[in-house]
């Protein structure tokens, strides 16, 4: 089987500077894309923007400034956001590219051909905060207006001529779709949503927009704009250069792995764009993660609210790898999840200063002053070295398999049970009573130092900076991390020189209540 994985991100929205939300959607996907790049896969991992719009056309308007312009500058914040926040994506796709343009244009007219598509006239709710449609049961009163029940963004009556999809006529294949590939959305609880709402039935969609310009032109008929989801949602695609399905990227990264989501997004990716795909006989992406939300208070984060969470505040406070790793840990994976400040302060203190970085000092410390600073390499292995050695190799298919399913709550629970039993290892081995012993001290302090060399490897796709500041206790690279290693015992090279590094976390002082 090819090791190939293809991962995305959604392509953020660029009406506003990004938030703690767009953070974690980028952090959990580069997790994901770096532990399968060091398991030996070729990775495509794709991020970017979507430009187009009414929501956009109107927030250039009110800075009165160029379309364009005002994207080309708002796009720029989530490119440097990539940078800020260590991402390894292959690719940052723009929907104002002249590559995605040609994609969208294609896949529009191989509908046509397919006979799903139609003009005629839409008359309903239309949100342009979420550039969606809503049915009447979908929509509420609020002070006088009218408002998505689902994200409480307001919604105004459209009534315009239209070109609709036939998405009503892709109600029974979507649905077959979804019994035969069970894994295709999820969580569980996101999978029982979509196929409810299927199962209500579906609408056709109108799929273009004549009221406003800014958007890519509908081929033949330069009056109305596609729809921006349409436009927005090919972007997976058009960064595999479509339309060449016969193109080495389209055929070695497509379908995709995961499209990673918010759940606010998960009609779209998991009804829309697979009924699209049907239509265009494409096949369908192999699974849709709709993740929850990063929560201010205990509301959804957004400019209209003002409760945005800034994360280059957070990362500039506490540092980046802390954030990745306290988002990781404490989120749990697809339900939502607040960013608390004492809870971050508390797994800086404890999991990554004393349990990660102490073990760390110690060992090292230990070695240089006991081991003439070089990796033992008169050593024999007894029980109970072997028996925690060995706990490594008996779960490397739990570990990738909690990657495969996106668990990553238990991977990293995995890794903080790890480092309680590394700590308590060394501190029941007691090597400073065992000078007298060489052996068996140096088949310790060598015990040790792999465990700390494999628990690094497993901490690599999380917090990166600080595995790779810790790799430099055995002069190891990042070219030198692979999963598969993680089973070798012996990977260390006895009597190779080891290094004593600065702090990897600092502790911070809390404050009193």
């Amino acid at each position: 089987m090819d090791k190939n994985f293809y991962i995305t991100t959604p392509i953020y929205y660029p009406s506003a500077s990004p938030h703690m939300g767009h953070a974690y959607s980028s952090i959990i996907a580069d997790f994901l894309a770096r532990f399968k790049k060091i398991d030996g896969y070729s990775v495509y991992f794709l991020t970017g923007t979507d430009e187009h719009g009414l929501k956009i056309q109107r927030a250039a308007e009110k800075k009165n400034m160029d379309t364009l312009e005002f994207c080309n500058q708002i796009s720029k914040t989530f490119k440097d956001l990539s940078k800020t926040l260590n991402l390894t994506n292959t690719d940052f796709i723009r929907t104002t590219e002249e590559r995605h343009k040609k994609s969208v244009k294609h896949l529009w007219t191989e509908l046509e051909k397919s006979g799903d598509i139609y003009l005629s006239k839409y008359s309903g709710w239309y949100s342009v905060s979420d550039e969606a449609f809503y049915n009447e049961d979908e929509v509420e009163d609020f002070e006088g207006k009218k408002i998505a029940s689902s994200s409480k963004s307001f919604v105004e009556w459209l009534d315009e001529e239209s070109y609709f999809f036939k998405l009503s006529k892709w109600e029974k294949p979507l649905l077959d779709f979804y019994n035969k590939n069970p894994n295709f959305i999820c969580p569980e609880s996101r999978k029982n949503e979509v196929i409810s709402f299927v199962k209500n039935g579906l609408k056709d969609l109108s799929i273009s927009r004549k009221s406003f310009s800014w958007g890519i032109k509908v081929p033949n008929n330069n009056h109305h704009v596609i729809y921006v989801w349409l436009d927005a949602l090919t972007n997976y695609i058009s960064a595999l250069n479509y339309p060449n399905i016969e193109g080495d990227l389209f055929k070695k990264f497509w379908p995709a792995s995961v499209h990673l989501i918010g759940k606010d997004i998960l009609r779209f990716h998991a009804v829309y764009w697979p009924a699209f795909l049907l239509a265009a006989k494409i096949e369908l992406p192999k699974r849709v993660y709709g993740h929850g939300w990063i929560l201010s208070g205990d509301q959804k984060m957004s400019k209209s609210k003002g409760n945005i969470l800034d994360p280059l505040q957070i990362i500039e406070k506490y540092g980046l790898d802390p954030l990745r790793y306290y988002l990781i840990k404490e989120v749990s994976f697809g339900n939502d999840g607040n960013i608390s400040q004492d809870r971050l302060e508390d797994c800086v203190n404890s999991d990554l200063a004393n349990n990660y970085g102490n073990l760390c000092q110690r060992v090292t410390a230990f070695a240089i002053k006991n081991c003439n600073s070089k990796i033992p390499d008169n050593i024999k292995f007894e029980k109970e070295d072997l028996n925690i050695l060995s706990k490594y190799n008996n779960n490397l298919d739990k570990l990738r398999s909690n990657i495969d399913n996106q668990n990553i709550n238990s991977y990293i629970e995995y890794i903080v049970n790890s480092l309680f039993e590394a700590n308590k290892y060394f501190n029941d081995q007691e090597p400073w009573k065992k000078k007298d012993n060489v052996i068996r001290l140096n088949t310790i302090v060598f015990t040790t130092l792999e465990i700390v060399r494999k628990i690094t490897f497993l901490l690599y796709p999380i917090i990166p900076e600080s595995s790779l500041k810790a790799l430099k206790i055995f002069n190891l690279s990042e070219e030198d991390i692979d999963f598969s290693s993680i089973s070798n015992n012996e990977f260390l090279n006895k009597g190779n020189n080891i290094n004593k590094i600065s702090i990897l976390f600092e502790k911070i002082e809390k404050k009193d209540d």
